[in-house]
Protein backbone atom coordinates (compact mmCIF):
# COMPACT_ATOMS: atom_id res chain seq x y z
CA UNK A 1 0.00 0.00 0.00
CA UNK A 2 2.85 2.23 0.70
CA UNK A 3 2.98 6.13 1.65
CA UNK A 4 0.57 7.26 -0.55
CA UNK A 5 -2.16 5.22 0.90
CA UNK A 6 -1.00 6.47 4.33
CA UNK A 7 -0.98 9.63 3.11
CA UNK A 8 -4.50 9.43 1.94
CA UNK A 9 -6.30 7.58 4.88
CA UNK A 10 -4.48 10.54 6.99
CA UNK A 11 -5.80 13.49 4.62
CA UNK A 12 -9.26 11.82 4.37
CA UNK A 13 -9.86 11.31 7.92
CA UNK A 14 -8.30 14.90 8.72
CA UNK A 15 -10.65 16.33 6.61
CA UNK A 16 -13.67 14.80 7.45
CA UNK A 17 -12.81 14.76 11.08
CA UNK A 18 -12.15 18.88 10.29
CA UNK A 19 -15.95 19.68 9.51
CA UNK A 20 -17.29 17.82 12.32
CA UNK A 21 -17.45 21.56 14.16
CA UNK A 22 -19.69 22.99 11.53
CA UNK A 23 -22.14 19.77 11.59
CA UNK A 24 -22.22 19.64 15.07
CA UNK A 25 -23.14 23.23 15.50
CA UNK A 26 -26.01 22.49 12.81
CA UNK A 27 -26.78 19.99 14.38
CA UNK A 28 -27.69 21.67 17.94
CA UNK A 29 -28.90 24.45 16.44
CA UNK A 30 -31.50 22.27 14.83
CA UNK A 31 -31.95 19.96 18.37
CA UNK A 32 -32.67 23.20 20.06
CA UNK A 33 -35.69 23.78 18.23
CA UNK A 34 -36.82 20.63 17.84
CA UNK A 35 -36.77 20.61 21.75
CA UNK A 36 -39.02 24.02 21.53
CA UNK A 37 -41.86 22.67 19.54
CA UNK A 38 -41.78 19.69 21.38
CA UNK A 39 -41.85 21.39 24.54
CA UNK A 40 -44.68 23.56 22.96
CA UNK A 41 -46.55 20.65 22.42
CA UNK A 42 -46.20 18.80 25.97
CA UNK A 43 -47.23 22.05 27.47
CA UNK A 44 -50.41 22.47 25.98
CA UNK A 45 -50.63 19.07 26.58
CA UNK A 46 -49.77 19.40 30.47
CA UNK A 47 -52.09 22.54 30.33
CA UNK A 48 -55.20 20.66 29.11
CA UNK A 49 -54.59 18.10 31.51
CA UNK A 50 -54.40 20.73 34.50
CA UNK A 51 -57.42 22.75 33.52
CA UNK A 52 -59.16 19.36 33.64
CA UNK A 53 -58.36 18.47 37.43
CA UNK A 54 -55.88 15.46 35.63
CA UNK A 55 -52.32 14.99 35.82
CA UNK A 56 -50.21 13.76 32.99
CA UNK A 57 -50.56 10.42 33.45
CA UNK A 58 -54.30 10.67 33.86
CA UNK A 59 -54.98 12.87 31.07
CA UNK A 60 -52.80 10.28 29.35
CA UNK A 61 -55.26 6.98 30.53
CA UNK A 62 -58.25 9.13 29.09
CA UNK A 63 -57.26 8.76 25.89
CA UNK A 64 -58.75 5.41 25.68
CA UNK A 65 -61.82 3.95 24.76
CA UNK A 66 -61.53 4.07 20.61
CA UNK A 67 -58.90 3.41 18.13
CA UNK A 68 -58.40 6.98 17.43
CA UNK A 69 -57.75 8.04 21.10
CA UNK A 70 -55.48 4.84 21.60
CA UNK A 71 -53.58 6.18 18.73
CA UNK A 72 -53.37 9.52 19.89
CA UNK A 73 -52.22 8.46 23.46
CA UNK A 74 -49.03 6.15 22.10
CA UNK A 75 -48.65 9.42 19.83
CA UNK A 76 -48.54 11.93 22.80
CA UNK A 77 -46.55 9.45 24.89
CA UNK A 78 -43.84 9.20 22.31
CA UNK A 79 -43.70 12.95 22.30
CA UNK A 80 -43.19 13.33 25.37
CA UNK A 81 -40.40 11.05 25.72
CA UNK A 82 -38.48 12.29 22.50
CA UNK A 83 -39.03 15.33 24.20
CA UNK A 84 -37.35 14.38 27.31
CA UNK A 85 -34.48 12.62 25.56
CA UNK A 86 -33.74 15.73 23.08
CA UNK A 87 -34.04 18.20 25.79
CA UNK A 88 -31.33 16.12 28.20
CA UNK A 89 -29.08 15.84 24.82
CA UNK A 90 -29.48 19.70 23.77
CA UNK A 91 -28.74 20.82 27.29
CA UNK A 92 -25.03 18.56 27.21
CA UNK A 93 -24.16 19.52 23.63
CA UNK A 94 -25.19 23.60 23.76
CA UNK A 95 -22.33 24.19 26.47
CA UNK A 96 -19.82 21.91 24.77
CA UNK A 97 -16.92 22.26 22.33
CA UNK A 98 -16.09 20.72 19.33
CA UNK A 99 -13.99 18.12 21.56
CA UNK A 100 -16.41 17.53 24.02
CA UNK A 101 -18.94 17.17 21.76
CA UNK A 102 -17.01 14.27 19.83
CA UNK A 103 -17.83 12.46 23.51
CA UNK A 104 -21.30 12.91 22.98
CA UNK A 105 -21.57 11.26 19.96
CA UNK A 106 -24.35 9.04 21.12
CA UNK A 107 -26.47 12.61 21.69
CA UNK A 108 -26.08 12.77 17.49
CA UNK A 109 -28.40 10.07 16.95
CA UNK A 110 -31.64 11.22 16.01
CA UNK A 111 -32.36 10.22 12.99
CA UNK A 112 -34.62 12.82 11.81
CA UNK A 113 -32.42 15.76 13.58
CA UNK A 114 -29.73 14.21 11.56
CA UNK A 115 -31.54 14.23 7.96
CA UNK A 116 -32.05 17.61 8.39
CA UNK A 117 -28.70 18.52 9.60
CA UNK A 118 -27.01 16.60 6.81
CA UNK A 119 -29.45 18.15 4.36
CA UNK A 120 -28.46 21.50 5.19
CA UNK A 121 -24.49 20.96 6.00
CA UNK A 122 -22.15 22.85 3.64
CA UNK A 123 -18.30 21.83 4.26
CA UNK A 124 -16.19 24.45 5.71
CA UNK A 125 -12.57 25.25 4.90
CA UNK A 126 -11.22 25.16 9.21
CA UNK A 127 -10.62 28.50 10.20
CA UNK A 128 -10.99 27.30 13.95
CA UNK A 129 -8.36 25.99 15.96
CA UNK A 130 -10.79 23.40 16.94
CA UNK A 131 -10.88 22.58 13.02
CA UNK A 132 -7.50 22.45 12.73
CA UNK A 133 -6.82 20.60 15.44
CA UNK A 134 -9.73 18.12 14.15
CA UNK A 135 -8.07 17.84 11.01
CA UNK A 136 -4.31 17.34 12.14
CA UNK A 137 -5.12 14.79 14.47
CA UNK A 138 -7.16 13.40 12.28
CA UNK A 139 -4.54 13.22 9.88
CA UNK A 140 -2.37 11.42 12.24
CA UNK A 141 -5.02 9.24 13.04
CA UNK A 142 -5.65 8.01 9.52
CA UNK A 143 -1.97 7.97 8.49
CA UNK A 144 -1.30 5.68 11.23
CA UNK A 145 -4.15 3.59 10.71
CA UNK A 146 -3.20 3.19 6.95
CA UNK A 147 0.26 2.50 8.04
CA UNK A 148 -1.05 0.06 10.52
CA UNK A 149 -2.83 -1.99 8.15
CA UNK A 150 -0.58 -1.81 5.31
CA UNK A 151 2.25 -3.56 8.17
CA UNK A 152 -0.40 -5.78 8.85
CA UNK A 153 -1.07 -7.05 5.23
CA UNK A 154 2.95 -7.44 4.51
CA UNK A 155 3.55 -9.42 7.13
CA UNK A 156 0.47 -11.86 6.31
CA UNK A 157 2.01 -12.03 3.00
CA UNK A 158 5.26 -12.98 4.47
CA UNK A 159 4.05 -15.56 6.65
CA UNK A 160 1.72 -17.52 4.40
CA UNK A 161 3.21 -20.80 4.05
CA UNK A 162 4.42 -21.52 0.35
CA UNK A 163 3.77 -24.20 -1.66
CA UNK A 164 6.70 -26.77 -2.54
CA UNK A 165 6.81 -28.21 -6.10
Amino acid sequence: MGKLANISGGVVLGVSLSQFPEYSQQYVQRLGGAVDELTTVVADFDTSAKVTDQTRTQALDALSGTEFLDRRKTDMSKTIQRQEYLSKSYVQLKEANAFQRLAYLNKFADGQIAKGAWADFQAAIPLSMESLILLLGGYAAGYAGMSGTSRTLRRIKRTKPRKIA
